[in-house]
């Protein structure tokens, strides 16, 4: 069986050795876990084979998809005698409003919203579902999940309507995959518009042209002319949006990353949710522990970097234009502040946005970046990158 979810993890292009493979098995004879040990699980292979065959935490959302898929089927080992809580959150139905229900959902204020939902939350005793008052799943109310209000703070569960201005729940989001091999090799052609190359370092390579000539005035002795390498100096910094609504396009995202840091050797990037605010991050898995200052970062590079936000700029506007308006936590200034910010800061910026470019007159937060960002906001597609690249390469 190990032979074969060996070959699975390699068929889903993980870095596994048949090296690895032997440390795992070895563990397995030693009864690290096995039919000897007290607490036996699915769970417990789980973490020995991640902890073995992966060394690199970037690859573990690719194993959980790759051992999920080969492990399918095989019930995890659950201990019933705990009581188990009351699921509040989970989302039972879909409710289907007519147009008459609809019209009647009325939009609130952002302090009546988050007034409201403080006495709701006094109130309330017990778990509730459908409705247009308590916080529950399948209403109409603004808070809970999985109903139907245009504007609401989403507590626990899957968002489905995008509409929610808070989400009050701890979110796991994973690092994009630089690795991954690119679907669109126009992609990196479309990025060259930017690159820009100088000879600079020691003398690494031949001067060809200078030999020959140099070797032509010597009388034909050979006279080698060495020259510094051709390196790329153009500098990007690169902050990407990641988790909730960008779910829908990482695949696309890790293509576009996999190229620039395959193009550009002075890159430097950072993951924000939804809007920059006071600090972002470089890994997901580390995000809450390792914060870095938004400021750490204006100071740290120089205005010659070209700084290109991707996102899809899919949100409430509240999270850009309001204080506090972050769906994760009370930020001291709204997100706009920071834009400002960071686009006086690197004058040459662009931002690219995922989304399909003919859903952006229906998005309200599409049009705020877009006037925060002087209309240099450009579609993820060829055309689209080689009019960002142009704008950036002036």
């Amino acid at each position: 069986m190990l032979i074969d979810f060996f070959y699975a993890l390699r068929a889903a292009k993980l870095p596994v050795s048949v090296k690895e493979l032997l440390t795992l098995l070895e563990a397995l004879q030693k009864d690290v876990v096995g039919p000897r040990s007290e607490h036996c699980a699915i769970d417990d292979f789980y973490y020995l084979s991640r902890a073995t065959l992966i060394k690199d935490e970037r690859h573990y959302d690719k194993f959980d998809q790759a051992f999920g898929a080969y492990f399918k089927g095989i019930e995890h080992i659950t201990d019933f005698t705990k009581e188990i809580p009351a699921e509040w959150l989970k989302a039972i139905l879909q409710k289907e409003l007519s147009a008459e229900e609809l019209a009647k959902i009325q939009k609130m204020g952002w302090d009546e919203l988050m007034e409201t939902l403080k006495k709701r939350l006094e109130e309330q005793k017990e778990r509730h579902e459908g409705g247009s008052k308590w916080i529950g799943t399948g209403g109409t109310s603004p808070y809970g999940n999985g109903g139907n209000n245009p504007q609401g703070v989403r507590i626990g569960g899957k968002g489905g309507k995008r509409s929610a201005v808070k989400v009050w729940e701890k979110r796991t989001y994973k690092d994009y995959d630089d690795s991954l091999e690119l679907g669109i090799r126009n992609i990196k052609m479309a990025l060259r518009r930017l690159r820009r190359f100088a000879r600079e370092g020691v003398e690494e390579e031949l001067n060809l042209d200078g030999t020959i000539r140099a070797t032509a005035e010597n009388a034909g002795y050979l006279d080698i002319r060495m020259q510094p390498e051709r390196h790329n100096n153009v500098k990007v910094l690169l902050l990407m949006d990641v988790g909730g609504t960008m779910d829908d396009h990482i695949k696309r995202v890790e293509e576009l990353f996999s190229a620039v840091k395959g193009e550009f050797k002075h890159l430097e990037f950072y993951y924000f949710h939804n809007c920059v605010y006071d600090y972002m991050w470089k890994n997901n898995k580390r995000r809450f522990a390792e914060k870095i200052s938004t400021w750490d970062v204006i100071r740290k590079y120089k205005k010659d970097y070209k700084l290109i936000f991707v996102g899809d700029a899919t949100m409430s506007p509240y999270e850009i234009m309001q204080k506090g308006g972050s769906v994760e936590y009370n930020n001291d200034e709204p997100g706009a502040e920071w834009l400002q910010r960071l686009t006086h800061a690197y004058p040459k910026f662009a931002w690219i946005n995922p989304e399909p470019q003919g859903v952006w007159q229906y998005r309200q937060s599409i049009a705020v970046i877009q006037k925060l960002m002087s209309n240099r906001m450009f579609p993820m597609t060829l055309k689209g990158l080689e009019d960002a690249m142009r704008l950036l390469s002036k």
